[in-house]
């Protein structure tokens, strides 16, 4: 599989199941951990760019791997400049990823590929997490019958965080980091990123850089600062 597949399909640091801040995701939280431990079939995500589903599927076969099952991740991204015969034997894991899956839509060789597989998996007994950035029924799915595969479990939509969500997220991660940052400065910096936990990550991450450089505390003026606020 390793010739197969000259992929760097490595999990980021950092993406667990543990550290996923669920908010009203909790349902979604509890089917990826049951599909991880063999519970459910399948389970598919969607909702917009940045909410956490990759976090969720990376976290999946961390925990699938830490109970010794075989699991392995397929970002649709890096599959598609290669050939659908790259789903070849993918039956062999006891979890497949795919993270992205909608971005075969629309492609007959590559959604062919993936029915195929989809059923070879299923036959086998094994487990199929999906993302996606919209449910099956509003994904321009060429192949009927593969649509209703991808509809047949749990399809769950990720809830943007609230407010209280996205501060309560910034302390947990900034502490994580080492960093203090108090709830007054972790809702400032909140309400004012984009509303995504990866884009607010993203913005803490930078934080940590400077803060580091510059010796300074994690405060509302030196947000502002950084951010030119």
């Amino acid at each position: 599989m390793s010739n197969q597949l000259p992929l760097a399909l490595q999990l980021r640091e950092g993406h667990d199941l543990d550290n996923f801040h669920a908010g009203d995701n909790g349902l979604a939280l509890a089917s990826v951990k049951a599909a991880a431990q063999g519970e459910e079939h399948q389970v598919l995500l969607w909702g917009g760019e940045g909410q956490g589903k990759s976090h969720l599927l990376e976290g999946a076969v961390r925990h699938a791997q830490a109970l010794g099952r075989s699991a392995c991740l397929l970002p649709a991204k890096e599959l598609l400049p290669l050939v659908p015969d790259v789903f070849d034997g993918m039956e062999q894991f006891t979890l497949l990823a795919l993270d992205d899956v909608d971005r075969f839509a629309g492609q007959p060789r590559w959604e062919e590929a993936l029915f195929h597989l989809y059923n070879r998996v299923m036959a086998g007994g094994g487990v199929l997490l999906f993302t996606a950035s919209a449910s099956p029924a509003a994904t321009p799915w060429q192949l009927p019958d593969l649509a209703t595969r991808l509809a047949a479990g749990p399809v769950i939509r990720l809830q943007p965080l609230d407010e209280q969500a996205l501060t309560e997220l910034v302390v947990r991660r900034a502490g994580e980091r080492g960093l203090r940052i108090n709830g007054e400065a972790a809702r400032y910096l909140a309400m004012r990123s984009e509303r995504s936990p990866a884009a607010l990550l993203e913005r803490l991450a930078t934080l940590d850089h400077m803060a580091l450089a510059r010796q300074r505390a994690l405060t509302i003026p030196f947000i502002k600062d950084v951010f030119d606020w």
